[in-house]
This record gives structure tokens, C-alpha cells and sequence, in this order.
């Protein structure tokens, strides 16, 4: 299992294997947004032996990591599993990139195929590590990242599996504003205007003029139709499931 091979090494790290630290005046704080506590804390030694002033916060949930950011913004680096209760795909990473594009992200995946890695570097991520990678390239990937780079694996070509139309559709998807995303995502997981209303603090009136603007800008005609498009973007990650019409 990869996840207590990532274990193992961090444990048996020597307490010497530290990085140099780059030269900041502030703490370097990160992001880990992971549904998996035992890979969350593997990343959190991972990234601990990267500087002496490392601050770490977690999240379980993507709900989390927007609480986290709209609380204090002011993060160096967001690590980003793909598949995470509130989210699927790329569609959290869409919606952080619009909302707070000064921090960076790292999209971190058991999916490893250049199709997701691709997509996930068109809409704006700044590097991707898949969760096969070993501590120490997933050390210099987020250093690389830190200091201003973009990381990606370098045995995987990128080029392969390009197709016009999800590109359109693609670009679609990106041009969503960050609330019109947050109810794409909530519509994914079948859930009525209302309880959207809710759960964003608006009214049902906003809630459907954000479902007619998306429908509009995916050039789709209904709810259900909305959701396959946005599936077809995500390779199968978001469940084809059909949302309930109103």
C-alpha cells in the first residue's frame, strides 16, 4: 500500500535531511486538503523537513480549505487531493484558482494520467504530484513550487490524449465565476435550490439565476445536462448521477 510506504519514509527520514531554508521573514504556511488523516499527517512530516518555519493547517473537507482561506487568505501554498468530500475533480481547483489566484497549488492525486494532469495545469495549478511519488521528489517538487516554479512529473507525457471538444468544453467549465462553480459542485451531488440557498447564505431567486448563467455558459439546456458535461471534463470523477429538476 503506497500510503504506509510514504509513512515508512517519512519515519525513517534522518533528522539531518532538511532542506535549506529559503530566505523569507515570515513563516511559510501551507494548506494539506486531503479526506485521508493518515496521508494528511504523511504530508505534513513531508513538508515539515522542507524549512525551519514551516505552519501547517489541514482539511478534510473542501468546505474546510474556503473557510480556511476566506479566515486568512494570506497562504503560501495549497495542497489539493482532487477527490475530497465537497469536491470532485477539478472543479475545487477551478474554483480557488478564480477566488484566491495568488496561491498557488499543488494538486495532489492517485490519478496519475496526463489527461487529469494536463487539465488540472490548463486551469491554473502550479504543479501535481501523484501519490506514488517518493518523499524526496515530492520534498523538491513543493520547494520548486515555493520558489516560484511549476512542477509536474517528468516521465509523463502531457501531450497525449488531447481532444478538441472537451478542450471546448474545457474552456467553458473556466469560465464560470467562483459562486457559479460552488453551485455546479453542490448540483453535482444532486442537491435541491433550496438547500443551495442555504448552505450559501442567498436566496432561491440567486440560486436559480446562478443555475441559468451556467446553463447558458456550458451551452446546455438543463440541470442534468450540466452536471454530465461537467463529469466528461472530470474523467468519471464526479458521479453521472442526475441531478433533480425543478
Amino acid at each position: 500500500m503506497r500510503l504506509a510506504l510514504l509513512l515508512r519514509e517519512v519515519s525513517e527520514r534522518p533528522s539531518n535531511g532538511r532542506l535549506e531554508a529559503r530566505n523569507v521573514s515570515e513563516n511559510t504556511r501551507l494548506i494539506i486538503a486531503d479526506d485521508h488523516p493518515l496521508f494528511r499527517g504523511a504530508l505534513r512530516e513531508a513538508v515539515s523537513g522542507l524549512f525551519e518555519n514551516i505552519e501547517v493547517a489541514e482539511a478534510g473537507l473542501f468546505g474546510e480549505v474556503a473557510t480556511l482561506l476566506e479566515q486568512n487568505g494570506d497562504f503560501d501554498l495549497i495542497l489539493l487531493d482532487l477527490a475530497m468530500p465537497g469536491v470532485r475533480g477539478v472543479a475545487g481547483l477551478v474554483y480557488l484558482r478564480a477566488e484566491y489566484p495568488s496561491v498557488p497549488i499543488i494538486v495532489v492525486s492517485a490519478n496519475d494520467d496526463p489527461t487529469v494532469i494536463r487539465r488540472c495545469m490548463e486551469f491554473g495549478a502550479s504543479g501535481f504530484i501523484p501519490k506514488t511519488t517518493t518523499i524526496d521528489i515530492m520534498r523538491s517538487a513543493i520547494a520548486s513550487v515555493l520558489e516560484g516554479g511549476v512542477w509536474t512529473p517528468p516521465d509523463i507525457d502531457l501531450g497525449a490524449g488531447q481532444d478538441d471538444q472537451d478542450s471546448k468544453l474545457l474552456n467553458r467549465l473556466a469560465s464560470l465565476t467562483p459562486q457559479q462553480m460552488r453551485v455546479l459542485m453542490m448540483l453535482s451531488e444532486g442537491m435541491l435550490n433550496k438547500q443551495i440557498a442555504y448552505e450559501l447564505h442567498v436566496s432561491e431567486a440567486t440560486v436559480k439565476a446562478h443555475v441559468s448563467a451556467i446553463l447558458q455558459k456550458l451551452g446546455v439546456e438543463s440541470r442534468t445536462q450540466a452536471v454530465i458535461a461537467a463529469s466528461k471534463i472530470e474523467l468519471g470523477q464526479w458521479p453521472q448521477l442526475a441531478a433533480r429538476e425543478r
